[in-house]
């Protein structure tokens, strides 16, 4: 198959059922969701690897050396997708013990020297530089659009009585860097509930982040609305009304889910919460720069902008080095 035959079959990889796919990860949904995608837009079924290095090798990564684990051992995959700082030593041991063989891609900066990997994807915000290092403002993730379509469908009953336009609502929470109090609840409460009253539905979610008493808030302000919001059961609705909406708002504290809205093609509307860091406000900033996004000020503003779909450009760059890595693993054998 050639490169353009193996694009059209729906992958970025030449014969990839004989290409092998390790993910590996030390579980978290965010990191899988990011390597997942990658893997999947290249047109590979990954294998899944998951690490939990006790102390002290996992005080020691991302610099030290990884610690045994049964579950990480030959033979080496053809190709590795690795996410997050648990995962670099392991990254490192395998390039290493496969004799380069195995294709090495890190995601997010992995805070030691990227020329110890065959490709380094990182965010724009992180200001990471190298000749293998590839930066984007969004992140990857695995929203597709027939995803996206199938999602919508799914959930189209649970809001069909909702008016026009419907608003995806996306509440993040406390983290690291950014505060979601209850005072600040009820200030989005209020704010969502004049959206409402403006002639808007809407479809809200808020993550395991936002708080029990700041869901509470949220469902209590918007219960006499044309809302629907999310009480955690069942299946999670996040894409089926990220599919359904006309427009976004979304809380500032997750690049993922900032990134997964301007998938959509639809306004985004940013909630920016108490606190920050400079990173946050450079992929901020990019994200109000490239036209997906502007700050929420209260209502609904309309406009246009391209998707941004950072997963494919991503994609495209490792299928590209990993041809070559594989031709030149050929010349060599040719030559030994």
């Amino acid at each position: 198959m050639t490169e353009n035959e193996a694009k059209a079959a729906g992958s970025l990889i030449p014969k990839p059922e004989d290409t092998s796919c390790w993910v590996l990860t030390n579980g978290m949904a965010g990191y899988e969701a990011q390597a997942v995608g990658i893997a999947e837009a290249l047109g590979l079924k990954p294998e899944m690897k998951r690490v939990a290095p006790p102390a002290p090798w996992s005080w020691l990564a991302p610099c030290g050396p990884a610690a045994p684990d049964a579950g990480i051992a030959p033979p080496w995959p053809d190709l590795l997708i690795a996410s997050g700082r648990q995962s670099i030593p392991y990254a490192r041991m395998i390039r290493r013990k496969s004799g380069g063989r195995t294709f090495t891609v890190v995601l997010q900066h992995p805070r030691v020297p990227p020329s110890r990997f065959d490709f380094v994807w990182a965010p724009a915000h992180d200001r990471l530089e190298a000749p293998n290092v590839l930066s984007t403002v969004v992140s990857p993730h695995r929203l597709t659009k027939a995803r996206l379509a199938a999602e919508a469908d799914a959930f189209a009953a649970a809001v069909a009585h909702l008016p026009h336009p419907r608003v995806a609502v996306l509440i993040g929470g406390t983290n690291s860097v950014y505060s979601l109090t209850e005072e600040t609840a009820a200030q989005i409460a209020t704010q969502l509930g004049a959206v409402a009253d403006g002639g808007a539905g809407l479809m809200v979610t808020p993550s395991r982040r936002t708080g029990e008493r700041q869901t509470h808030i949220l469902k209590d302000t918007l219960k006499d609305k044309p809302a629907v919001v999310w009480d955690g059961t069942g299946a999670n609705p996040y894409f089926g009304f990220l599919g359904l909406a006309d427009a976004v708002i979304v809380t500032c504290d997750s690049v993922n889910m900032v990134g997964e809205a301007a998938f959509t093609g639809k306004p985004v509307h940013v909630i920016e919460l108490e606190g920050g860091s400079p990173k946050f406000r450079r992929f901020l900033d990019a994200m109000y720069a490239s036209g997906a996004a502007r700050p929420f000020r209260g209502t609904l503003e309309s406009w246009e902008y391209e998707p941004l779909n950072a997963t494919d450009e991503i994609a495209e760059a490792i299928a590209v080095r990993f041809a070559a890595h594989i031709e030149r693993q050929r010349s060599q054998a040719k030559k030994g």
